[in-house]
């Protein structure tokens, strides 16, 4: 037992070498960049949640030769624009936050079963999950498809075309052959299954304490349960707990300065850059850059009180991964049972 805990605190505090990340970051920040200066320019910042969630296609196949990574990108990029529109309908149709929850769930299953099989990096239905939930709780109507058709998929496809460029100019001359799909085996499908029990557990959970913004539990949920080991499971979800909080803490004071909104989109690109150079050493680290641009590109889209979005965002995160490691511990307990018998 102890043996196991100083692996999990080992695992909390670990930074890992640094293998290129500055080249994953440079196209993460041009990716979500250029999107959001075209909609300042235009006026409809109202606009940037839909430009950032399709951004953030380019941040698959970090480290992945250049044919997976655009196979990759474009796979995920389709999943992450039809996530919107989910949302976004379950908002035009005012949906209950019950029906939502279980909407989530589901497609956060078929996702975890999809990038399983596809060997997406990073794997799991994270994003997809965050766009869902974030599009279902913003005012929406029936011009919101358009919208999201329009700002999503060309923030997709530009996405894309930068990972192209850069990718032309950087690969080598001789590249490994494209990786095969893997089956979906039982650690698939417990995998799956997990994510969709953890997301029912948190989002009712969260939308019964807190009822606004709901789905950050999902969110904090989906990070307890990543991963196909019990140890892998409880050292993420400490570092999404103690990495939000004291992400919070950079969001009060980026949120209680009134910043002019290129003055809000220089940050969000820095942000985003800074995330990716630590989400794959140490997701702890990561997750203190990551909270105030999540922060920022909600009161961007809509606009609420600091107070509550901090509070909501510490509250939710709270609930989402205690939920989730308690899923995850049951899971690994069951998972063992049935392996005994």
């Amino acid at each position: 037992m102890a043996d196991s805990q100083g692996r999990v605190w080992t695992g909390v505090l670990r930074v890992g070498p640094h293998r290129g990340d500055h080249r994953v970051a440079l196209r993460a920040a041009i990716s979500v960049a250029v999107p959001l200066l075209v909609l300042w320019m235009l006026g409809r910042l109202d606009l940037s949640i839909y430009a950032s969630f399709g951004a953030f296609a380019a941040l698959y196949g970090r480290h992945d030769v250049f044919r997976d990574r655009i196979r990759m990108q474009a796979s995920a990029g389709g999943v992450l624009l039809a996530a919107m529109l989910i949302g976004t309908a379950l908002s035009v149709v005012s949906a209950p936050a019950a029906v939502s929850i279980l909407v989530l769930a589901a497609i956060a299953s078929a996702v975890t079963l999809l990038a399983y099989t596809m060997r997406w990096h990073p794997p799991g239905p994270l994003f997809p999950v965050f766009a869902v939930g974030a599009c279902a709780t913003i005012p929406a109507t029936a011009a919101s498809f358009g919208d999201v058709l329009l700002v999503g998929g060309a923030s997709v496809l530009f996405g894309l075309a930068v990972s192209a460029i850069i990718g032309l100019f950087t690969r080598g001359t001789q590249e490994a052959p494209p990786r095969s799909r893997q089956p979906v085996g039982p650690i698939a499908w417990e995998m799956a299954a997990t994510v969709a029990v953890a997301i029912v557990g948190a989002g009712f959970a969260g939308f019964l304490i807190m009822d606004s913004h709901w789905y950050w539990a999902a969110v904090g949920a989906v990070a307890a349960v990543s991963g196909p080991q019990l140890n892998a499971r409880v050292i993420r979800g400490i570092q999404r707990l103690v990495g939000t909080l004291l992400g919070i803490l950079v969001a009060a004071g980026v949120l209680a300065i009134d910043l002019p909104p290129l003055a809000v989109i220089a940050l969000v690109v820095l942000l985003q850059a800074a995330a990716e150079l630590f989400v794959g050493r140490n997701y702890g680290i990561a997750m203190v850059f990551i909270t105030p641009l999540a922060l920022l590109m909600v009161h961007l889209a809509a606009p609420t009180p600091v107070d509550v979005l901090l509070q909501d965002r510490a509250i939710e995160t709270v609930i989402g991964v205690a939920v989730g490691t308690v899923v995850a511990v049951a899971s690994a307990a069951l998972r063992r049972r049935q392996t005994k018998a």
